[in-house]
């Protein structure tokens, strides 16, 4: 998943990204509100982490705009504020959570996942794909014959068609969920993991799709 950080102080940035990273997730990061505008303009992201205070203004003016301009992306606002009123508010802006800092990151992660569920309409972490079981927190594939342990970039890989089976999806807008900016990829990389996901899945009936000169889409019996 690709996510945007919007947070003006750089050591808790840093941290965080580093904490998503681990996962395999993409997390490009602003240190304004101006940046961020200048981010979502270049690519789309599957939610997004907003600090309240950010040197040109209060993040409640950005998650406003976003709610106001049908920008449905998730939000999880990060704040210093502990006031239930503040926290109302933001909920009533539109965020779809928050987090009081200082941040317990293994909590950050469960709210993210939570907040992704919620997007995708899962109730667990799991998604049942005809004879095939996806566990997005265990990375894991499981078919009746056995359990696959996914890479990181497969497990990503993986969660982005499950969450969206018959939609499909071009090289270049997978590149961008798996890949950041700094990172110098091809699509050719995607070929190389959509084939390793195409091997385990090799007995199921549930299929990756090639789309001639579209892309690819998950087919489920």
């Amino acid at each position: 998943m690709r996510f945007l950080l919007i947070e003006d102080h750089a050591p808790l940035a840093r941290a965080v990204i580093d904490r998503l990273s681990l996962d395999g997730h993409v997390v490009d990061h602003a240190d304004s509100m101006a940046e961020a505008w200048d981010f979502i303009a270049t690519t789309t992201y599957d939610l997004f982490l907003l600090d309240i205070m950010l040197p040109d203004g209060d993040g409640r003016t950005f998650l406003s705009r976003c709610r106001r301009e049908a920008q449905e992306t998730p939000v999880i606002v990060l704040t210093a504020r502990s006031e239930v009123s503040d926290r109302v508010s933001v909920l009533d802006l539109g965020a779809d959570d928050y987090m009081v800092k200082p941040i317990d990151f293994a909590e950050l992660e469960a709210r993210c996942r939570a907040v992704m569920r919620r997007k995708s309409g899962a109730a667990g972490n799991q998604i049942t794909l005809a004879e095939v079981t996806f566990d997005a927190l265990a990375g894991t594939l499981e078919t009746p014959d056995r359990v696959v342990q996914l890479r990181t970039r497969e497990l990503r890989l993986f969660e982005t068609f499950a969450n969206a089976p018959g939609q499909i999806f071009s090289k270049s807008a997978l590149v961008d969920r798996l890949f950041s900016f700094d990172e110098e990829v091809t699509e050719n990389a995607i070929e190389v993991y959509v084939g390793r996901l195409r091997r385990h899945l090799a007995e199921t009936g549930v299929r990756i799709t090639t789309v001639r000169g579209l892309g690819y889409k998950l087919d489920v019996p």
